[in-house]
């Protein structure tokens, strides 16, 4: 639906689509708990204790139980649940001898399709879930419908994915013999292979093809060297004029292929004239399969050697690929800082779009109006209950989707499919109103729920530190990403900004820390105060050399076997040994 049609959300639900919504939920919310009361995981958890006793007291398990006492049995002794119980069950996926029987029907019933690593940058170790196939019609599949989109005008679609798995789990039966393959992968890369019925065992096959509409092959997805995968993309892409749609999942992925297009613009113009591609670091395993899908371009050389490296010229990807219409990725919350970077890119006659609200647990929602980055319809697959922020932190102020406030605050708290009880997802939404077609929730993206960091006895969010050195954007210039270190330098410590900019600095950079100084101290009192008792420092600013965030998702992709879609910069960097890394990388420091 164009953006121009797409309504305003409502402030209020009518009592048509209060009932509607009700219905909706609590019938998903029935048939999830019918699904999955009886799995290992609920059934030995002693977090459900309570909840398996108010099942055993609604009659035996043949006994026809009405919907209504199912849903009051959950509500009043499902207590929130956090990875701390979900932990020893997966585990068990892991262990040196994975048998059927003991991980059968463990959240779900039957096996999982794989294991999904969250891409946690707010807590120090990965967390692993298992992921079930399930029944066809899902968000999920709009999701890879979204992704690969069909021209009308014979455009192509880069996209920038990854197959490769950190390691495989082999399920045996009681005679050894393996019963199914789990890769252990991104939530991304296990979907992708699911809706598609992209199986381990097809994968011999699967690299010989390339998807319908797609620039690169099939190939390329098992790179595993982050540059090299994302210098392949890039060049499949260049060597295809018709290209309509980029898909990088995240925008910082995006900005990162583009600037290794620039550096080796040279080179990727070459093996477009000749068809010889070039020597990268880990794509000898893949070469036998993109040779003879890479032939010698001379004219589409030519014409990009006459349009020229213009970085400088805002829009010039519209004239390397005239036919470019949207970028998907991620662009919301910390990563809306690209978002300078690759308007100036792309000119204003390409979109940015998102792919939704993801996460490794579940899918959150849908985008409700393409061009608004940060606003998400909520799916229906799943059930999410809203944990209102200003009260006590228990399931006692849960709040169901129907009886939420537009403009208040709540953490998301989901009941999946795939085996999840009220379980914290920790991130902080804002309801933004109600879909008045259907009632939907419309939610914004506001922060994660644990305190980013405490400093002289103030407890600072992600949102205040991001906030923050966004106001300072005018002093310094465009920023490009960020991440905080405590600086303790001197005493007392300070919020210590590593930045990296666009372009060059503006001569009014040494104005910056102050901003910074200004806007905490308005957003949190306690710093304020902190200031004038002395116990914390003024905030400080040192510029990284271009390129510095661009090689740490390089370095921790590589070192942890990851794909491009799972590394992120978290907003502050407790990792001693990246921040001293990062902190040989500074060119300057300003206002000091």
């Amino acid at each position: 639906m164009p953006s121009s049609r797409i309504p305003e959300p409502v402030p209020i639900l009518t009592p048509e689509l209060f009932d509607r919504l009700k219905k909706q939920i609590d019938g998903t919310l029935a048939n999830l708990i019918k699904t999955n009361k009886n799995t290992r995981y609920v059934c030995e958890s002693p977090v459900f204790g309570e909840f398996r006793s108010a099942l055993d007291a609604l009659g035996s398990p043949n006994h026809e139980v009405q919907d209504d006492m199912i849903l009051e049995s959950y509500r009043t002794s499902v207590p929130l649940t956090n990875y701390d119980s979900y932990e020893p069950f997966v585990n068990k996926f892991f262990e040196r001898n994975c048998r059927e029987c003991d991980v059968k029907d463990m959240f779900s019933p039957g096996l999982p399709y794989f294991i999904a690593i969250s891409g946690s940058t707010s807590s120090k170790n990965a967390k692993f879930f298992a992921k079930y196939r399930h029944a066809p019609g899902t968000s999920y599949e709009n999701v890879d419908k979204d992704a690969n989109p069909v021209s009308d005008s014979g455009g192509k679609n880069c996209i920038v994915y990854t197959l490769n798995y950190r390691q495989l789990i082999e399920v045996r039966d009681d005679e050894g013999v393996t019963v199914k393959k789990l890769p252990v992968t991104l939530m991304s890369s296990g979907s992708i292979r699911m809706q598609n019925g992209m199986d381990i065992e097809n994968d011999p096959w699967m690299i010989t093809l390339t998807a319908p509409r797609a620039t690169s092959p099939v190939a390329v997805s098992f790179i595993h060297t982050y540059r090299s995968l994302l210098l392949m993309h890039v060049l499949f892409a260049l060597a295809d004029p018709q290209l309509e749609t980029f898909n990088t999942l995240f925008g910082t992925v995006f900005v990162d292929m583009i600037c290794y297009m620039e550096e080796e613009w040279d080179m990727l113009l070459d093996s477009i004239e000749t068809g010889v591609l070039p020597n990268w670091e880990g794509i000898d395993h893949v070469l036998e399969y993109l040779e003879p899908k890479f032939p010698p371009r001379p004219q589409r050389a030519a014409d990009l050697r006459a349009i020229g490296k213009a970085t400088v010229q805002p829009g010039w990807l519209k004239r390397v690929w005239p036919m470019l219409k949207v970028v998907i990725g991620i662009a919301s919350g910390v990563f809306s800082a690209v978002i300078p970077k690759m308007k100036h890119h792309l000119g204003p006659d390409v979109h940015m779009q998102s792919l939704g609200f993801t996460a490794s647990e579940t899918y959150i929602g849908t985008v409700y109006n393409p061009t608004n980055l940060n606003l998400f319809k909520v799916a229906c697959d799943d059930v999410i209950e809203y944990l209102d922020v200003s009260k006590e932190e228990t399931a006692s102020s849960l709040v169901p989707a129907y009886e939420i406030k537009a403009g208040s605050r709540y953490e998301i708290v989901i009941t999946t499919r795939d085996g999840m009880w009220r379980y914290r997802l920790g991130d902080i939404i804002e309801v933004a109103g109600f879909d008045p077609n259907d009632g939907s929730p419309i939610l914004r993206y506001v922060e994660r729920r644990n305190v980013a960091i405490r400093l002289g006895g103030a407890m600072t969010s992600e949102k205040q530190l991001v906030d923050a050195i966004f106001a300072a954007q005018d002093a310094l210039g465009p920023i490009m990403e960020f991440t905080v270190v405590v600086d303790d330098r001197t005493m007392p410590p300070s919020f210590g900004y590593l930045v990296e900019v666009q372009g060059e600095l503006r001569a009014s950079a040494d104005q910056a820390p102050a901003q910074v100084e200004l806007d905490l101290c308005r957003s949190n009192p306690n710093i304020k105060r902190g200031l004038e008792l002395q116990i914390i420092g003024s905030p400080t600013i040192r510029i990284l050399e271009p390129g510095t965030f661009r090689d740490y998702r390089r370095l921790k992709i590589e070192a942890t076997n990851t794909g491009s879609g799972q590394m992120k910069v978290p907003v502050v960097m407790w990792d001693q040994t990246v921040q001293e890394w990062m902190l040989q990388r500074v060119e300057r420091e300003v206002g000091a």
